[in-house]
Formats: C-alpha cells, sequence, structure tokens
C-alpha cells in the first residue's frame, strides 16, 4: 500500500486559485488580450475556475478554450496503452492573444511542449504564459511555470495526485510514495 500525503485541502485550493488569478490580474492588467487555455483533463478544470475568478474580479468575459495535447506527445511509441484522445475546443482567434496555459501539475516539461506546439497549429500568440498548480521539479525541458500555486520537493518515484470536485467529487491534492 502507498503512503499519501495531502498537501492542499479544498480551502488551500481555492485560496491559491484566487491567488493566481490576483498574480494574473496584476501582471496583465485589464487582461483585454488575455485568454485562458486550459490542458485536458484537471487543467480544463482550473481554467475554468481561473476565467470565473478573472471575470468576477475584472467584470469582462475572458475568453477561453480546451487543449488536447495527446496527438502532440513524444511518448506515443514507449506507452503500454493508447492515450484517451479528449476534444480541444477554441473558439477565438489566438493570434495576438496573450495566453494563460494551465495544467494541474507540471513534472517533466513534455506535456507543456506538446501544449505549445498545439497552440501553434491554431495561430501565432503574442506571448505564452503557464500557470500550474503544483510544480513537482524534475524538468527535463528548459520549461517553467509563471504563475505556481505550490512548489513541492519529490523524489523521482513520488507523484502528485489532484483531485477536484468538476471531476472526482472530491478535493485536494496529494503527495503519494
Amino acid at each position: 500500500m502507498s503512503n499519501s500525503k495531502v498537501i492542499l485541502n479544498a480551502e488551500e485550493i481555492s485560496r491559491t486559485m484566487e491567488r493566481l488569478a490576483m498574480e494574473i490580474n496584476e501582471r496583465h492588467g485589464d487582461c483585454k488580450e488575455v485568454a485562458i487555455l486550459g490542458i485536458q483533463r484537471r487543467g480544463v478544470d482550473l481554467a475554468a475556475r481561473l476565467r470565473a475568478a478573472l471575470e468576477k474580479r475584472l467584470g469582462q468575459a475572458i475568453p477561453s478554450g480546451l487543449l488536447d495535447i495527446n496527438l502532440y506527445r513524444d511518448d506515443w511509441t514507449t506507452l503500454d496503452v493508447q492515450p484517451q484522445i479528449n476534444k480541444t475546443e477554441i473558439l477565438f482567434d489566438i493570434d495576438g492573444k496573450e495566453i494563460i496555459l494551465v495544467d494541474d501539475v507540471l513534472f517533466t516539461g513534455r506535456t507543456i511542449r506538446a501544449a505549445l506546439e498545439a497552440i501553434l497549429d491554431f495561430g501565432r500568440p503574442r506571448q505564452v504564459e503557464l500557470m500550474v498548480l503544483v510544480d513537482r521539479g524534475h524538468r527535463e525541458l528548459p520549461i517553467q511555470a509563471d504563475y505556481v500555486g505550490k512548489t513541492v520537493e519529490t523524489r523521482r518515484g513520488e507523484h502528485v495526485d489532484v483531485y477536484l470536485d468538476e471531476r472526482d467529487g472530491r478535493e485536494m491534492v496529494c503527495l503519494v510514495e
């Protein structure tokens, strides 16, 4: 049986998302050129929360979309199972936008590399920034987040599980040995 430790509870996740929205608002001012893209699956849920927090704070709509990166993965040939293909939905013009890319956990950086490649198939944003709920280190690519909810020191064999009410019916982030 593996050991699991809660590193963020529901209240901490909520406070963290509000803080991240405030940081984005401070950096981007009126956020008129900002758009949010959530990486399937839990990045989409976090992106929706970020969008709601920014819209409440700014009193204006923020364009957002869903990004599936599975077709852009660099590990297709080494996977034991085929990844489940999810939906990509970007109903706004990416050209010239300041994209906030949202994911739950930043680990090796390979998911973000795939996401950047996917975004460029839709246009050329002016800027792409990365927001993650948890940064657990162990990068294999030179990628870092612009907005980080929590940085957690992990060992290679550990993993971080994110549970969100929308998808899992419970709200917490756990470090699992």
